[in-house]
């Protein structure tokens, strides 16, 4: 890695645990706004946005206008994109069908608003994005129907109204009743719906990641029981609704978590492509038949992600080589004209072929036909650069090299490094930035911005190592701001990644504490100004470290935090935490509540009025918990905002973090 990045015009330093640093513009630079820090799009890399109109022509957004580029001609033409008008719709709470004589036919539709039709479901867990899953001929279509009838309500106030009035939402939390899910069938052609009979868990399951065979005749789907520690892919007729079999089966004290639908060997009718993570501990991909055969085809020990296949080849992205970078492999794959009953035992899998050299994040868009891809990638100190390539990975034009938007500006220092977790057995990646004018022989206050939660990662080998601009805001005006990937973040394989499980919040602290041990073994660290802040995950986080180590951390700011798990949502809560019921010495330990009487330093909370995701009874029951035991703490509410204060009121939350910090730390 190192001698790639040298190429780059990176710094490389000899403290321990340092990989890179990207060198400070020039003092006499510009200093941030707030109003450029948050809303500016101007200081972020040019990006070109682009994807596959087809398999010769790219649609790109350039300069104000769509275009089409042509790959084999090399030339541009005037594109004005069409809103395509899907044949099945949703509307509301229901799902129709317009045919082509104009007809509109009611697929799935009722006046009990517990009940929904054709959107997503599990509250977007579970690589859950949409509700409706088309046949390969387009004749078919699943969907999934939603009953939220025993889901628990909860109240949401809108002060607009001139009396105030109440929104209810329904809100599943952990160890209460969750909502019941089916997926349905509509038959384009015979205008005819079936629901799948899965039976598997009773009504308490998830029903997960949809996929249709090739042939459109079956229905696949990964379905989960309610403690998510066994799943079975089921094949179901799509006919009918018939369960036909089980092709497989996960089974994980933790947890399994399956995450992507299964991906058919194209011009074959019983491959498929699967992937997990707790066959070999680490997110791999796997060959497997419709008779319950299963081959591995990547082999690293890292994590990986599916690209594309055209019956030869394999595209993924992989972790191997840094757990910071992402490139592009490809393994061939030889299927015989006729698999019949051997299935994958007939196919040769070939060694993996490394397509993208340069360090960095490298995002991949294959063509349909897999013989083009797009690759835009970034590392610490190049912007963006975006380029097509032939599949098997030579360059044929460089569509976009952007420039550094930040020249003008005095951002400084960004060291990227490693620090060892707690229990010793991973390297956990950290970025480090520097004060403007940093001078080695002074002090300097220290902030911990950290998330630290599942399905993250914060720190990678990117423009500038992911840096969010608000911490060269604060760098800029005399502070070190240090981010940290934790045990329980994602790419890291199933032991670092489950290593959270029944105990939120402990690990994470622990390996974060090792970071923070770091910072205050350099002689320019202030240890005795040390502050730490963070939003949702990361504001629960915040509040269990300034409460765990009230002796480090003098200051925090915890946005949108999750204060009791018992009030958090059935789906990701007791994947990470199990039932209430069958772990209460966990839930009890990771409660803040009942750490609000070990607050020393200054706190203050900050949330949107009408959150969703965490609701209202998370901060105000620690609030409550404060007042109780005497403690000061400070409480900031954004009203008409959700989990994420957005638009150009996040220039104001963002302020009051600021002062916050200026103020005490």
């Amino acid at each position: 890695m190192i001698l790639g990045l040298l190429g780059l015009g990176l710094t490389l330093s000899a403290q321990p645990g340092t990989i890179a640093t990207r060198p400070a513009n020039p003092q006499s630079g510009k200093v941030l706004t707030m109003e450029e820090t948050i809303l500016s799009r101007e200081l972020a890399p040019k990006n070109l946005y682009c994807s596959w109109e087809n398999e010769k022509e790219i649609r790109m957004y350039q300069d104000g206008k769509w275009v089409l580029f042509n790959i084999e001609t090399r030339l541009d033409r005037p594109y004005k994109p069409v809103m395509k008008k899907e044949k099945v719709y949703k509307k509301g709470r229901s799902l129709y069908y317009q045919s082509g004589n104009g007809l509109v036919l009611t697929i799935g539709g009722s006046r009990d608003e517990d009940i929904t039709y054709g959107q997503s479901v599990s509250r977007n867990e579970f690589g859950i994005e949409d509700g409706i899953f088309w046949s390969p001929d387009s004749t078919k279509v699943a969907f999934y129907k939603k009953d939220e009838s025993k889901v628990t309500s909860f109240p949401l106030l809108d002060i607009t109204t001139r009396t105030g009035s109440l929104k209810e939402i329904k809100y599943p939390m952990a160890g209460m009743d969750s909502e019941i899910v089916q997926v349905g069938v509509y038959d384009l052609i015979r205008c005819r719906c079936v629901y799948l009979k899965v039976n598997d868990f009773g009504e308490d399951q998830y029903l997960t990641n949809v996929s249709w065979t090739p042939d459109g005749t079956k229905v696949l789907v990964q379905v989960l029981d309610r403690s998510q520690k066994h799943m079975h892919l089921n094949m179901y007729d799509a006919n009918t609704g018939a369960f036909v079999k089980t092709l497989l089966t996960e089974d994980n004290a933790k947890y399994v978590e399956p995450q992507d639908p299964v991906w058919f060997v194209k011009g074959t009718e019983n491959l498929f492509i699967y992937r997990t993570d707790n066959r070999d501990g680490y997110r791999n991909l796997y060959l497997c038949d419709l008779n319950g055969n299963i081959r591995r085809i990547t082999t690293t020990e890292a994590d990986v992600a599916y690209v594309a296949n055209d019956g030869e080849y394999v595209w993924y992205t992989s972790a191997e080589l840094s757990p910071v970078d992402n490139h592009l492999f490809r393994i061939k794959i030889t299927v015989p004209s006729k698999v019949g009953l051997k299935g994958v035992e007939a196919v040769k899998i070939g060694k993996p072929e490394q397509l993208t050299s340069e360090e960095g994040w490298h995002t991949i868009a294959m063509s349909p036909d897999c013989k083009h891809y797009i690759d835009s990638w970034s590392s610490l100190c190049v912007p963006r650069m975006t380029t097509l390539c032939a599949s098997d990975g030579t360059a044929i034009r460089t569509m976009l090299t952007a420039d550094d938007p930040t020249e003008d500006y005095a951002y400084t220092e960004i060291t990227l490094g490693t620090v060892k977790s707690a229990d010793g057995k991973f390297d956990n990646y950290y970025r480090l930035i520097k004060p403007k004018d940093f001078d080695p022989s002074q002090k300097y206050p220290v902030i911990v911005y950290v998330y630290g939660g599942p399905h993250s990662q914060m720190v990678k080998n990117t423009y500038m190592a992911e840096l969010r601009r608000w911490e060269m805001y604060m760098a800029q005006r005399g502070y070190l701001v240090y981010v940290q990937d934790n045990r329980g973040t994602q790419n890291r394989g199933a032991a670092f990644e489950k290593a959270i499980h029944r105990q939120c919040g402990q690990a994470e602290m622990a390996d974060q504490m090792e970071g923070v041990k770091m910072l205050m073994d350099l002689p320019y660290v202030d240890k005795d100004r040390i502050g730490v802040h963070g939003w949702s995950y990361g504001g629960f986080m915040t509040i269990s470290l300034i409460t765990n180590y009230p002796d480090v951390f003098k200051v925090a700011v915890a946005g949108g935090p999750v204060i009791d798990w018992k009030w958090y949502e059935v789906m990701y809560g007791e994947r990470y935490m199990d039932h209430p019921d069958v772990n209460p010495e966990g839930y009890e330990k990771t409660s803040l509540i009942n750490k609000a009487k070990d607050l020393k330093g200054k706190l203050l909370i900050c949330q949107g009025a009408i959150d969703p995701v965490v609701l209202w009874e998370h901060s105000l029951s620690f609030v409550r918990a404060c007042v109780v035991n005497n403690v000061q703490v400070d409480y900031f509410p954004y009203p008409c905002h959700e989990h994420n204060v957005s638009g150009k009121d996040r220039v104001h939350l963002h302020d009051k973090i600021s002062m916050y910090f200026e103020d005490y730390l």
